[in-house]
């Protein structure tokens, strides 16, 4: 388990990300207190679903490490609520040439679901994009160690009530080595070596 989260922090940046400022509607504030934990977790595994969906040709994938956290008061005291959170590895090899069009396909799907795009990593090493869903959920897609893919999902602060592993399943196989398992699936399109058409 992570270390706690301090709500009050939480809520600001929500806030701020939702481009609501400090004024933001307690009502979903209070919304969220009778969400529980797990139906959070169940809801940013399908975001991430959602999200793979999007992309043709499909992604390899598998399950990285899913963890929870429980949430503090500006005081740091518990406030019997957590967030989670749920990550996918990508295993098919991305090139360095089709990265941004990797990228911009997960971009565009986040928008035409109506989620607001709130920063852009622009490193050309380890680019990063990071969103936000109206109903507090934060989303990330980045590049990491040798040009790996991941794509994140994180709940917002619900009623603790603990988190079980995702139940949807990789379209590869467990692999023994230690976490991340490096890309070592090779694509066609996605491990081509020259630029994406229209990229």
């Amino acid at each position: 388990m992570k270390p706690p989260r301090t709500a009050g922090a939480l809520l600001a940046l929500a806030a701020l990300v939702a481009g609501c400022g400090l004024g933001a509607d307690a009502g979903s504030a209070k919304r969220n207190e009778t969400a529980q934990l797990q139906q959070g977790a169940e809801r940013a595994d399908a975001i991430l679903q959602e999200t793979l969906a999007a992309v043709q040709p499909e992604l390899k994938w598998n399950h990285g490490p899913s963890s929870d956290a429980g949430c503090t008061n500006a005081l740091g005291n518990t406030t019997g609520m957590a967030a989670a959170d749920r990550l996918i590895a990508v295993l098919t090899i991305v090139s360095e040439q089709r990265r941004g069009a990797l990228l911009g396909v997960i971009e565009r799907a986040w928008k035409e679901r109506g989620y607001k795009i709130t920063s852009v990593r622009k490193n050309p090493t380890f680019p990063g994009i990071y969103a936000s869903t109206p109903d507090g959920y934060s989303l990330e897609v980045k590049v990491a160690g040798e040009g790996q893919f991941f794509l994140g999902a994180s709940t917002p602060c619900l009623e603790d009530t603990g988190i079980q592993q995702p139940t949807s399943k990789p379209n590869t196989p467990d692999r023994p080595a230690p976490y991340p398992r490096r890309p070592d699936v090779q694509d066609e399109f996605w491990s081509g070596t020259t630029p994406a058409a229209g990229s």
